[in-house]
């Protein structure tokens, strides 16, 4: 025993005689060592010159920067190339997405567009910047701004509010990522409509589950009174903004408001519950009630500036922290103010990765026109993820349902991926495998593709596998609902009913959450066989016409374009932006990581 302790020997090895089946094995290893010792070394060199020529051709394919990581090495590679038999698919899926696509950049060139007597009116008239303007002046490089939702707002039945009448989107400012909420006074004079309202809802609750720090460029006229009922009572709707803040403020997300406008009725209540606030003289006023309300109740004539202008608010309100004298000076104070934070900036980029096998440019050729243009999913992970490198997770087991551990950028996620039927045992996988992820902390990837239902039960044997599927799709829904991971949902092709939820549909709140183009997103979807499904109900009749119009209404209401006007989703992007867009958000999810600040229960409270 001491001779053991000694030697620094394991006690095993020093007494294996002890042990008369160990010492038979132990032998054998060693005998089986000493002659393999030959074999082992070639194959290790053999090994590393292949992997080191991989490395060599890998660069000399890519054009582009070798960021090679051991830790990728360990995962397989997936075969991402299109055969000649998936030939129509592939031309039909994109001539499709071509045209989806065009259709995308002219609603995009539509929602930009202002009218030019408003323009002129806000730069000449009002001497204020547009509000791109003012968000290159405070970001570091306005290329990386991360606008959301840019179609919302369009062809609303109450009209077409251009970019729901205010910018939202990510960007950084002094190397931190924050969430920016800014006002366009050129649209409708930066009133509120119900959109406006959902939209910057939206907005900070990405900011809340990413703790990410939050600027508002306010510029107001308040509420559009005629929709008031859709805007001020209920639980969602503009009183929700300022709740919000509230509560992002007990968090310890930092918020900072500027008044680089008209600030009227509820738009002040921005600068008044954000910690810490800045207004521009001449060009910032702060009150409920503009001058001819003042006029109409008392009679009495008051200007701008004397009732709620910048001196007013910054030396005798004190309602304002920071008073500038051109909007240029209250953005540098911005980027003053972020500096202050101290809520930890995300690392430079330093780790290695590769780029995809395959080109991403070729999603389009992969984004599916309908279901039956629909190739393996597998094609589409192999443009998307890091050296097209993908661990697949019970691949022999409900093979609907594609499951794995990848690299985008760097950043390890798990991926879920319809490839078919969401059946009884792609559900239980789906279950299984978004827990293992929970469990040790990686963000996952949806791509969401839903079978559409064409047919309904009709015997005993169905009825009971939609039994057992129901059960796994619901114990699949509760492990979402409860992973504290942060979650990704792309919409690659159709999004219908209860399958959605399973794959984290916005009801199951993602972090964010995109569409394709091409995507639709319904109840059902009518292209399939739609008429025949209703007629096989003997319950349910509709003539020919009702049928088609409804066929029409519900057409024009699963599209990408549709869905993203009304907020249901966090913008439309093309399926060659995919792999910049999921890696960005992998990189404001990962900023908060580096923050170790608590829950404080009480709000900053100003004067």
């Amino acid at each position: 025993m001491w001779m053991c302790i000694l030697q620094k020997k394991p006690f095993l090895y020093v007494n294996i005689h002890l042990f008369p089946r160990l010492a038979r094995d132990h032998t054998c290893n060693l005998m089986a060592q000493r002659r393999n010792k030959t074999s082992v070394l070639e194959n290790s060199w053999m090994l590393c010159t292949t992997q080191f020529r991989g490395m060599a051709d890998g660069a000399t394919s890519s054009g582009s920067k070798s960021r090679k990581s051991k830790r990728n090495w360990s995962f397989p590679v997936l075969d991402g190339s299109i055969h000649p038999e998936q030939t129509d698919s592939i031309e039909a899926n994109l001539r499709n997405s071509e045209a989806c696509i065009q259709r995308y950049l002219e609603l995009l060139g539509k929602v930009c567009q202002r009218e030019e007597r408003n323009i002129l009116r806000h730069t000449r008239d009002n001497r204020k910047l547009l509000v791109r303007d003012r968000l290159r002046l405070v970001l570091d490089n306005d290329e990386d701004f991360f606008e959301l939702s840019p179609l919302a707002g369009y062809d609303l039945p109450y009209g077409t509010i251009a970019n729901a009448g205010c910018l939202t989107g990510i960007g950084k400012i002094c190397g931190v990522w924050c969430m920016l909420l800014a006002n366009d006074a050129t649209v409708k004079g930066g009133t509120l409509y119900p959109i406006t309202v959902k939209k910057q809802l939206r907005a900070q609750h990405i900011a809340i589950m990413n703790r990410l720090p939050t600027v508002y460029l306010v510029d107001s006229g308040g509420a559009f009174l005629p929709l008031q009922a859709e805007i001020f009572p209920d639980q969602c709707h503009g009183g929700r903004v300022f709740y919000n803040i509230v509560l992002m403020s007990s968090m310890k997300i930092p918020q900072v408001a500027v008044v680089c406008g008209s600030c009227i009725a509820g738009a002040a209540y921005y600068p008044s519950l954000a910690d810490e606030s800045i207004i521009i003289d001449n060009i910032g006023s702060l009150f409920l009630a503009g001058p001819p309300l003042v006029k109409a109740a008392t009679g009495e004539d008051i200007s701008v500036e004397e009732l709620g202008g910048a001196t007013v608010h910054s030396r005798l309100s004190g309602g304002v922290d920071y008073l500038t004298s051109t909007e240029e000076e209250a953005y540098e104070c911005v980027r003053n103010v972020v500096m202050t934070f101290n809520c930890g900036q995300c690392p430079e980029d330093s780790v290695e990765y590769d780029e995809p096998l395959y080109s991403p440019e070729e999603l389009k050729h992969l984004a599916p026109k309908n279901y039956e243009c629909s190739l393996d999913v597998k094609l589409i992970l192999s443009r998307l993820i890091d050296g097209s490198r993908f661990q697949e997770f019970k691949a022999e087991y409900g093979t609907t349902l594609v499951t794995g551990f990848a690299h985008v950028k760097g950043h390890l996620i798990g991926l879920v991926a319809n490839n078919g039927e969401l059946t009884y045992q792609a559900s239980l996988k789906g279950s299984n495998f978004v827990n293992l992820c929970s469990h040790r902390n990686i963000p996952i990837l949806f791509l969401l593709n839903t079978v559409p239902k064409t047919s309904q039960c009709t015997s005993l044997a169905q009825a009971e596998d939609l039994g057992r599927r129901f059960k796994a799709q619901a114990c699949m829904m509760a492990t979402i609902a409860c992973a504290e991971v942060p979650k990704i949902t792309l919409v690659i092709g159709g999004c219908f009913g209860n399958d959605s939820y399973a794959m984290c549909g916005r009801s199951f709140d993602p972090n964010f959450l995109f569409l394709w183009p091409n995507a639709r997103v319904a109840l059902v979807d009518c292209r399939s066989l739609f008429a025949d499904f209703l007629e096989e109900d003997e319950n349910f009749y509709m003539d020919k016409s009702t049928l088609k119009n409804l066929e029409k209404k519900l057409e024009n209401e699963s599209t990408a374009f549709y869905s993203s006007a009304r907020l249901w989703d966090d913008g439309v992007i093309l399926p060659q932006n995919s792999r910049e867009v999921i890696a960005k958000c992998l990189a404001i999810i990962k900023q908060k990581e580096s923050q170790t600040l608590t829950h404080q229960q009480q709000p900053i409270l100003r004067m």
